[in-house]
Order: C-alpha cells, then structure tokens, then sequence
C-alpha cells in the first residue's frame, strides 16, 4: 500500500498536508490541492492504517463493553430489548468521541477477567456485575472503568455506577395498583438480588404505608432457562386465582405471562391485572398494551460513556452512584377495583 510519504513525495507537498487531507481537515489546505491528494487516494484505494495512527499516539481508541449474562436466562443476550437499547446507546457515544466498541459476554466472572485484561483497551463498561464481580476486575484492570446497574456497596471501593430508582420504580408501581383497589398482588421475579431485589424493596415499602402485611407467599420466583420456564408457567397458572394483579420485574415477563396466561383462558384485565417494568417495545405491542414504569435506557448508556471519557482524561472520581429516574406509565392492563371496605381506613390514611 502506498504510504503517505510517497504520496508527498509524489505531488511535491508535505506529508501533514496529505494527513489533513486524509483526516477531512480540509479547511487548512487549498481546494486544489485537496482534489490532487483525493485523486491519488482514490488511485491507490488507500485505507488508513488506524492501528499504526493509534500506536504512534500511544491510544488504542478501544473501549470494552463486558456484560455477565446469566445462563439460565439468555441464550442470546441481545434479543433482550433492554440489552439490544443499552448497547446502541453506548455505540453511538463512543463513535461520536472518535472510539470504538469491543463486547465480550460470559456468565464465568474468572473467564471475563482472564480475557480483559489482555485487551488493550482504555476504558471499561461494566454491565450487570455485583460488587464480588467487579473487585475481582479492579484486582486486575487498572484502567478506567464504569458500572451500569450495580449494586456495589460504597465503603468496598470508589466506583461510578450508572443505576436506576429500582425502588421508587417497585414503589410507584405497587402504590398505583393499591389505589386501583387490588390488594391480592403477586411479584414476579427471576432472582432476588440486584434491581430485582431493590424493585422489591419499594414493592414492600407501599405495601407498608397501606398497613399490609408483607407475605412471602405472594413473591414468585420464575425460573427462565427454556427447560424451566414451561414448569414455572404451569405453577404460576395454578395459583394465579388468588390474585387480582401480576406485578412483574420486566417487561419481557409480563407479556411472556400474558401470552401463556390467555391460552389457558385467562383475560387482561378482565380476569386479572398484569403490571411491567422498563416500558420497552414488549410494552407497547402488548395486547392490551402494558402499564409498566418507564426508564430511559438510551440515557443510562450516553451518560456511562461520558463518565468513562471524563475518567480517560484524567478525572478522578470519588465514589459516584448516579439513580436515574423512573416514571409510571398507565396503558391497558389494569383494571380498577372498589376498594375493599375492610381496609378503607388504611387506604384514606395512605392517601
């Protein structure tokens, strides 16, 4: 390939003139001079070679996006919405500074850590990991990194995590569901750690301010592996006639129930009531559509990656815990109930 010396050489200008012609800094060179060095570039089908442009800066322009998927759940990570959104969002951020995006997934947090911290990357993102999982990376990555939806707790180390209000979002949902009148509500979840425990912490914070008992009988574990998930349906199926309302941690499971719910017969809302979490496009091509608590996943990803490029030029961060906030959106999928006469005091208190 031709280099841009010879090419210089060739046109009898110098090689910073052929480099801005080549890096579009087009103003600093006169327009016929502009259209000699585009011409040859175009005779000679020249690439630049960014890895040798990015060895001579001594920057790889590399950032690593690193998610731990869990097994049981995905097969493939980015048929989740959430995933597919949060990703784009980085992409995008990253492109606009000029990088570029590197993404590695596994559920083994010691496969993740041998493999990044050969990457020559300068930056992390740090998607889905406990704080176990991240001391385990600091332990090796020394470089900057960023968390989105961790839950790593202050005095263990200084970190920047990108969070939502899980707990406000569980709140505000149970609390509309209350004044709605249901009172027999299931929470549905595939794990109780991370956002999911914290949704549910909110979910018992509004069941508190109502004077309701906290009954572990109405927290359902899902199990999601595809092997599991048909049995937990038949479960769910068996006991949902104790409920008025399903209030799911996900988008992506309330309209998985919904679809298996109304094979067997069962109406939305009519028969009962179905709540979601993250108003993504399940949400609004559900039948009924969903009422669900909206975040804004595109922001979380565009101020992760600020963040993370603060930190490239040298700032120095204490320990930051962004909580972005959440919305609740009303659609189709909840019916209204008198409220029951025996805790009407409780409700007119709540109020």
């Amino acid at each position: 390939m031709i280099t841009i010396k010879e090419m210089a050489e060739m046109l009898g200008i110098s090689t910073t003139t052929v480099s801005n012609v080549i890096n579009g800094k087009t103003s600093e060179v006169s327009q016929k001079t502009a259209e000699k060095v585009q011409k040859l570039l175009d005779e000679y089908d020249y690439v630049p070679n960014m890895n040798a442009k990015n060895l001579a800066q001594n920057h790889s322009r590399l950032i690593g996006i690193v998610l731990k998927r869990r097994k049981d759940k995905y097969e493939n990570i980015f048929t989740d919405p959430f995933h597919g959104e949060l990703l784009g969002a980085l992409e995008s951020a990253i492109r606009e500074q000029g990088y570029y995006m590197m993404i590695y997934i596994s559920e083994d947090i010691e496969e993740i850590v041998r493999n990044i911290v050969g990457w020559n990357t300068e930056g992390l993102i740090l998607i889905g990991m406990l704080h176990d999982d991240y001391l385990k990376i600091r332990s090796k990555y020394k470089k900057p990194a960023v968390l989105i939806d961790s839950y790593t707790p202050k005095n263990i180390a200084r970190y920047v995590n990108i969070g939502l209000d899980d707990e406000e979002g569980g709140y505000l949902m149970t609390k509309y569901l209350l004044d709605c009148g249901h009172r027999k509500i299931a929470f549905l979840a595939d794990n109780m750690e991370g956002v999911d425990y914290i949704r549910y912490t909110g979910h018992q914070r509004a069941l508190q301010e109502y004077g309701l008992d906290i009954d572990l009988d109405n927290l359902i574990v899902i199990r999601p592996s595809k092997y599991e998930r048909q049995g937990s349906m038949e479960e769910i199926y068996a006991v949902a006639h104790k409920f008025t309302a399903f209030m799911c941690c996900s988008d992506y499971y309330a309209v998985t129930l919904m679809k298996y719910l109304k094979a067997k017969g069962i109406r939305f809302p009519e028969d009962l009531s179905i709540t979601g979490f993250d108003d993504n496009l399940y949400a609004q091509l559900a039948c009924p559509s969903l009422t669900t608590i909206h975040q804004d996943i595109f922001q979380r990803g565009t101020i992760a990656a600020e963040y993370l490029f603060k930190m490239i030029d040298g700032w120095n961060p204490k320990t930051t815990n962004l909580s972005l906030p959440v919305r609740l959106v009303v659609r189709d999928s909840v019916k209204l109930l008198n409220p029951p006469e025996d805790d009407s005091s409780d409700d007119s208190s709540a109020l």
